[in-house]
Formats: C-alpha cells, structure tokens, sequence
C-alpha cells in the first residue's frame, strides 16, 4: 500500500483507488455501473475498461490551431473539446476512415468539425487529423487543418468581410471569393 489508502500493482503505473472491501480501481480505468443491478439492490457493478492516451506529432503547433478554432469558430471548439475528445478516449473514432496500415497497425482518420457554409466557401472545411494505435492504445492528433488560415489567425488578429475571416496575405482574393458566393446566392 502506498500513500493515503492508495495500490499499485506492477502491471498498472497509475495509483489505485479503493473501492469497497476488496476491489481496487485504476484511476486509467472507466467505471461503468449497470442500472439493472443497482434498481434490483445488487449494487454498483466494476468494469475495466482502458481509454486512449493522446499524444501529438507537433503539441505546439497543434495547441496554436486549437487556440486559433477557439478565438474564430467556438462552435467547432465547443464540440472538439466536449464531445469529440471524450468519444474519441472511450474509443468511438469519429470521422472518415483515411488510411489503413497493417505494418504498424495504425488507422487514420478525418473529422470534420461544424463550420460555417461561407467560411468553408472561402477557406475550406475545419477538419481535425488523427492517427489511432489501437494496440498500444493511443491516439495520435497529427493537424488541424485548412493550416494556413488557422496559423496565420494565431500570429495577428484578423479582420473579417461580410461574416468571413479574411487573410493579411491574401485579403483581396479572399474578398474576390466572398463576393463571387454572396452573387451566386442572389
């Protein structure tokens, strides 16, 4: 026994957790409870079951497209952080199957992410990357993407033309598209 009531066993790096008598949880595991039992007074029922770890190709890089998506688009934020993210550690992988390899047991994958209609117009879907390890139990968050955008939205403030995030490189190509939309809509 460790410190204040807490196990470790070899095969478990994480502390454990007491939770009756006799049973130990690790704090790496999820705790589902059958409602059956607990209404026909059996109690809680423990089982084990191991989420995904996740782990990024370039963290910084990546942190700066997320901030981006949360100051420019907080709907897709939104649901990145609260519904994606905890779907995506139960193991349900969300999004379009892109790559399959059986060398190194990888599978690749596309979500994409509420966006407006014009911005994706203009700037194309916000889609999320990740590569899933499933026997090493990890989930691999590679891009963000369309990159240009969202890289140059964390670098300086950009402004916006009839609704739409427009680039300091290229703001009258940008406007040239938003325009050309809003008359194909008329």
């Amino acid at each position: 026994m460790s410190k204040k009531g807490q196990n470790t066993d070899s095969f478990c790096c994480f502390p454990k957790v007491k939770v009756d008598n006799c049973r130990y949880l690790c704090y790496n595991d999820s705790i589902f409870e059958d409602e059956g039992s607990r209404k026909q007074g059996k109690g809680v029922e423990y089982t084990m079951k191991q989420s995904y770890i996740f782990e990024y190709l370039d963290e910084n890089d990546f942190r700066k497209k997320e901030r981006s998506v949360k100051k420019y688009n907080m709907l897709a934020y939104k649901k990145m952080m609260f519904d994606y993210y905890p779907e995506l550690r139960n193991g349900n992988f969300l999004g379009e199957l892109v790559a399959v390899s059986k060398k190194d047991k990888t599978k690749s994958y596309e979500l994409k992410l509420p966006t407006d209609d014009l911005f994706a117009k203009v700037h194309g879907e916000i889609r999320l990357h990740y590569t899933v390890y499933e026997d090493k139990n990890i989930i691999l968050l590679t891009n963000i993407t369309p990159e240009g955008i969202l890289d140059e939205g964390h670098r300086a403030e950009l402004s916006t033309y009839k609704g739409v995030m427009i680039s300091k490189t290229n703001p009258e190509k940008d406007m040239f598209k938003v325009n050309l939309l809003n008359m194909l809509q008329k």
